[in-house]
C-alpha cells in the first residue's frame, strides 16, 4: 500500500508540478512535455538531481500518512507504564560504586570483568629478576671451588669491616675523649696494622688469579696457546707486588683497577673457550665481593684522613734507608778530610 501510494504521489507529483518557460508558455502540450524534457535532461546531465527528485515523493506521501492516520504508535505515550516505571523502587548497588564508577567508559559493560586490570604491572621485573637469577647461578660451578672461593675473600672482607669500625672508633673518641671498646691511640695502632695486611692479601689474591690461567694452559684446557695465555699469569703479579709499596689509599685504588683488569681477561677466556664456561659467573660473584670490600676500606679512611698519623710504609723505608746511606756517606767523607788534614799538619810541624 505504501509502495502503491508513493508512486501514485510520484505521478501526481509530474502530472501537478507548475512549469514555467520565458519563451513557450501558450500552448498546452508544451506545458505538459516540459516536465518529461526536464526529466530526461536531469537523467543524462545531472543523475544526483534525480536521485533526490525521486527521495521527496516518498518522504511527502509518509508525511501525509502520518498526518492522515492520528494514534500511531510513533506519537502514542503509555501513560499507565510510566506511572508504574515511576513507582518503582531503584535497588542500590553499593558494590558497583567505586572510585571509577563516575568515569567509566563509553564501551565498558556493567558485569563485565576488565581483562586489562589482570594485567601484571611487575611482569617485566619479574622477567628480568629471573633471567638474572639465572645467567648468575652458580649450580654448575663444582661446589669445592665456590666453598674455598668464598671463604678466601672472607679476610679481605674481615679487613674492611674492621677498617670502618676501628675509623668510627677513632671519631668517636675524637668527639667524647675516648672510644667506645677501644681507645682513640688503640684503634689507630690496629688500624696501622690491618692496613698492611689488606693490601699484601690482596696481592696474593692477585697473583693467584694469574696463576690459574698458568694451570690452564698446562692442563691443555680448550687447547695450547702458549704466550697469550702465559701473559695473563705474568701482568698479574706484575700489577699487584708494586701496590704494596704504595700509600695505601693509593694502593686500594689500584688494587681495585686489578681486579676489574683480571675479571675483563677472565671473561674474555671464558668467551674464548680457554676457561670453563662457569669461570665468569664464578669470577664475578668473587670479584663483587672484594670490590665492594676496597669501596668500604676506602670510606672508613676517608672519615679520618684528617685524624691519625701516617704510619711509614715500604717507600719511605726506602727513603729512610737512602737519607741515611747518603748521611753516612757525607760523614765517612767529613772524617776522611778531616784525618788527611791531621795528617798534613803533622808533616808541617815535624
Amino acid at each position: 500500500m505504501l509502495r502503491n501510494g508513493a508512486t501514485r504521489s510520484l505521478t501526481r507529483s509530474f502530472l501537478k508540478s507548475p512549469t514555467v518557460s520565458s519563451r513557450h508558455t501558450s500552448t498546452v502540450g508544451l506545458r505538459h512535455a516540459q516536465p518529461q524534457a526536464s526529466i530526461l535532461a536531469s537523467h543524462f546531465r545531472r543523475p544526483s538531481s534525480l536521485a533526490i527528485n525521486l527521495y521527496k515523493p516518498t518522504s511527502t506521501a509518509l508525511q501525509r500518512y502520518a498526518s492522515t492516520h492520528p494514534g500511531t504508535p510513533f506519537d502514542h505515550i503509555d501513560k499507565k507504564h510510566e506511572k508504574d516505571v515511576a513507582k518503582t523502587e531503584i535497588e542500590p548497588h553499593p558494590e558497583d560504586v567505586s572510585t571509577l564508577s563516575s568515569v567509566r567508559q563509553v564501551l565498558h559493560e556493567e558485569g563485565v570483568e576488565d581483562k586489562e586490570r589482570d594485567v601484571d604491572m611487575l611482569a617485566g621485573v619479574k622477567a628480568d629478576l629471573k633471567t638474572i637469577k639465572e645467567t648468575f647461578s652458580m649450580q654448575e660451578v663444582p661446589r669445592e671451588a665456590l666453598v674455598l672461593g668464598m671463604a678466601g675473600v672472607l679476610p679481605y672482607l674481615a679487613t674492611s669491616i674492621s677498617t670502618v669500625y676501628l675509623a668510627w672508633d677513632i671519631n668517636h673518641a675524637a668527639i667524647t675523649g675516648s672510644g667506645f671498646l677501644l681507645s682513640g691511640k688503640t684503634a689507630e695502632l690496629l688500624l696501622h696494622i690491618i692496613e698492611p695486611l689488606q693490601i699484601g692479601y690482596g696481592a696474593v689474591i692477585l697473583s693467584f688469579l694469574g696463576a690459574i690461567h698458568w694451570g690452564l694452559e698446562w692442563a691443555n684446557y680448550g687447547g695450547k696457546h702458549g704466550y697469550p695465555r702465559y701473559a695473563i699469569g705474568v701482568v698479574a703479579p706484575a700489577i699487584a707486588w708494586p701496590t704494596t709499596l704504595l700509600p695505601v689509599e693509593y694502593a686500594l685504588i689500584a688494587q681495585f683497577l686489578a681486579f676489574n683488569y683480571l675479571y675483563f681477561a677472565d671473561a674474555r677466556a671464558t668467551v674464548r673457550g680457554w676457561a670453563p664456561h662457569w669461570y665468569t659467573t664464578y669470577r664475578f660473584a668473587l670479584t663483587f665481593i672484594v670490590g665492594a670490600s676496597i669501596v668500604i676500606s676506602l670510606i672508613g679512611r676517608g672519615q679520618i684522613s684528617d685524624k691519625i698519623n701516617r704510619l711509614p710504609g715500604p717507600a719511605d723505608r726506602l727513603k729512610a734507608l737512602r737519607d741515611s746511606q747518603m748521611e753516612s756517606l757525607e760523614t765517612e767523607e767529613k772524617e776522611r778530610r778531616a784525618k788527611l788534614v791531621s795528617q798534613e799538619e803533622d808533616e808541617d810541624e815535624e
